[in-house]
């Protein structure tokens, strides 16, 4: 027996590994079945160079739980190591296994360079964070010569002793005798869940324990003729080792896709919209698929939805910082071998490797985008209701990802048509520039609640936007930064008659000197703080009284909600509105003739209260008084 200590810098290293190197004690499991699959790739490629000729036989990686002796085991049946090499590898921290043997077999095509994952070295030290004790037995494939198999056994301390054994099997044994504080991993699910979340797509095969399943007895029916089926147990695999993001999309189908959809979400029964297949070899290794889900309008944003790898090894779900904002909005996968294992988030955030990547990712989804809406603008305009908000984010966000999209970002009417930006500019400008020469963008945040105005805009030829999407005050103020030459006016703030050339204006039936006179019996009869009398010749058959907003009050009480400062911290903007007068409605004419000013104030208070119902503002006490005395008119 050889005994010896560790040639480590400090004596401090395992309390250091413990405490620091890895911020989640889970991480272990990770880092020695990456180690196992290592050593299992590399046996493969020597394979395929000719340096290895016997029978590869069974290679899957077992994790072997034996809840009695409180230890957990992983076993490869890879490279293994001659007893030169655990003290190479295992003892003198400095060096890399998988390093080494890149420079010794440099492989031919980058795929090949890139199946070799991990370093056997510094990850293996992450099983002293939940062990006590921690053994390695190990035989080499090599023949002949000083290939005795070998026992590695640390405690935790530098101190650690190498033995000769018995071993007739090729590989490695990593036992790890856990911890009484680590006693959780002694647990079958939470090894399971572990496995689950770390391993699911590894590219070797993981077996950990047995699971009952059912098998169809061949040749076997009951009375009714349906398939016989006994129980049986059989292997548990952990994993699916070519999942289809490494797979060639020309060899996909639509339903590859949705079956592996539903294998990463099984409790999602929702289909996704359609998907991005990202396969890119320059200037960095990438591939992966990002599904769009069906956004609810409310934005329930759901995050950790994207699965980060590296060559399969799973990394982290929360890729917030590391992809552009608004693409944690959709969900699937993203594997890249530049992407570094063993960091933290705040790296990655920072790693310019991970920039490029993200940069790339959003200039592909883009053009995804590109080529759906010029392919079949038809299914496109379909889909746009669910897709819309994501667009809206990646436009408010990411401003590469606005002049990319500006191409395909639409707008909808209340007619249910669709438009591009530049479609639609060119669609009203004709009939919708004001004094000022500025294109107005008519909209309804509220197609219910606001249908009278829609009415009244359409029935005066003007074009109405339907915008009730939870981003799209948001969009609306960035548009009109984008766009200089264009204003959007929501279809209840200013009336609509604003748009209308002077020479064109309806003329009014009331002149100034019966303006002035009509103004005071109004202004009796209303909240005259939070309301500003108008006059404003409407269509004889709109409502004598309309009420209305301006675009920029409407704006601010909207931002207001949100939060904010300046007026918001004093107590917030008050009400405003202006009630305009329809001055070409008989029955605001007729106020004039009314001799009796109970008669006068009752139909004034009426015509009010029935604007305020049209707007949601009558409430309370208002609200029983405006019942009792519409009883009483009908009576």
């Amino acid at each position: 027996m050889q005994k010896g200590q560790i040639n480590v810098q400090t004596e401090n290293i395992f309390p250091i590994i413990k405490k620091f190197l890895y911020s989640d004690h889970e991480i272990f499991l990770r880092e020695l079945i990456s180690n196992a699959i290592d050593a299992t790739q590399k046996l493969k490629t020597l394979a395929s160079l000719g340096k290895f000729k016997d029978e590869l036989g069974d290679i899957t990686v077992e994790v072997i739980l034996d809840e009695k002796a409180k230890t957990l085991t992983i076993r490869d049946k890879g490279i293994g190591m001659t007893a030169e090499e655990v003290d190479k590898y295992i003892n003198q921290i400095a060096f890399s296994g998988a390093e080494e043997f890149v420079k010794k077999f440099k492989s031919k095509t980058e795929a090949e360079k890139n199946s070799i994952i991990g370093k056997f070295g510094l990850g293996f030290y992450s099983s002293f964070m939940v062990s006590d004790n921690v053994e390695i037995l190990s035989k080499t494939y090599k023949k002949g010569g000083a290939t005795k198999a070998v026992k590695w056994e640390c405690d935790g301390s530098p101190d650690y002793t190498i033995e000769e054994i018995d071993k007739t099997s090729r590989g490695t044994d990593v036992v790890l005798h856990i911890s009484e504080e680590s006693k959780e991993f002694l647990s079958e699910n939470k090894i399971l869940e572990l496995l689950n979340k770390y391993n699911k797509f590894m590219p070797v095969p993981i077996q950990f324990g047995t699971e009952k399943t059912q098998e169809k007895i061949e040749g076997e029916k009951d009375k009714d003729g349906n398939d016989v089926y006994k129980e049986v147990e059989k292997d548990r695999i952990i994993n699916n080792t070519n999942p289809i993001w490494k797979k060639a999309p020309a060899d996909l189908k639509d339903e590859d896709y949705k079956g592996f959809y539903h294998e990463l979400y099984p409790m999602n029964f929702d289909e996704p919209l359609f998907q991005i297949h990202l396969n890119v070899d320059y200037p960095f290794n990438l591939t992966g698929i990002l599904y769009f889900p069906k956004l609810k309008k409310n934005l329930e944003v759901q995050k950790d939805k994207i699965q980060l790898y590296s060559n399969q090894v799973f990394i982290t779900d929360s890729v917030e910082g590391v992809v552009p904002e608004f693409l944690t909005l959709l969900h699937g996968v993203i594997d890249s071998p530049d992407i570094p294992l063993n960091v933290s988030r705040s790296y990655l955030q920072s790693d310019g490797a991970v920039k490029k990547i993200a940069n790339h990712i959003s200039k592909k989804v883009a053009d995804k985008l590109e080529e759906l809406f010029k392919n079949n603008r038809e299914d496109f305009e379909k889909k746009w209701d669910d897709i819309k908000v994501f667009i809206e984010y990646g436009m408010l966000s990411d401003d590469k990802f606005y002049d990319r999209a500006q191409k395909f970002c639409l707008l909808k009417n209340s007619e249910g048509k669709y438009f591009t930006l530049e479609e639609y500019k060119e669609h009203v400008k004709d009939l919708q520039t004001d004094k000022d020469k500025k294109i107005v963008y008519l909209y309804s945040s509220n197609v219910e609640e606001q249908y009278n105005f829609i009415q009244l805009a359409k029935d005066r030829g003007y074009d109405v936007l339907e915008m009730e999407g939870v981003l799209d005050n948001h969009f609306v103020n960035a548009i009109e930064q984008k766009l200089s030459d264009i204003q959007f006016k929501r279809v209840d703030a200013d009336t609509i008659d604003k748009l209308i050339a002077k020479e064109d204006e309806m003329p009014s039936k009331l002149d100034d000197k019966q303006k002035e006179t009509l103004k005071p019996i109004i202004e009796n009869n209303i909240d005259k703080v939070k309301f500003t009398v108008v006059f404003e010749p409407l269509g004889e058959d709109d409502q004598p009284f309309v009420i209305t907003q301006s675009e920029f009050m409407r704006r601010m009480k909207d931002m207001e909600k949100l939060g904010g400062g300046g007026m918001m911290a004093m107590g917030g903007f008050p009400d405003s509105f202006n009630l305009v007068v329809n001055t070409n409605h008989n029955l605001v004419g007729s106020l004039l003739e009314e001799k009796d000013e109970k008669k006068q104030a009752s139909t004034v208070k009426q015509m009010y209260d029935l604007a305020m119902l049209s707007q949601n503002l009558l409430k309370g006490k208002d609200l029983a008084e405006f019942i009792k005395r519409s009883f009483s008119l009908i009576k």
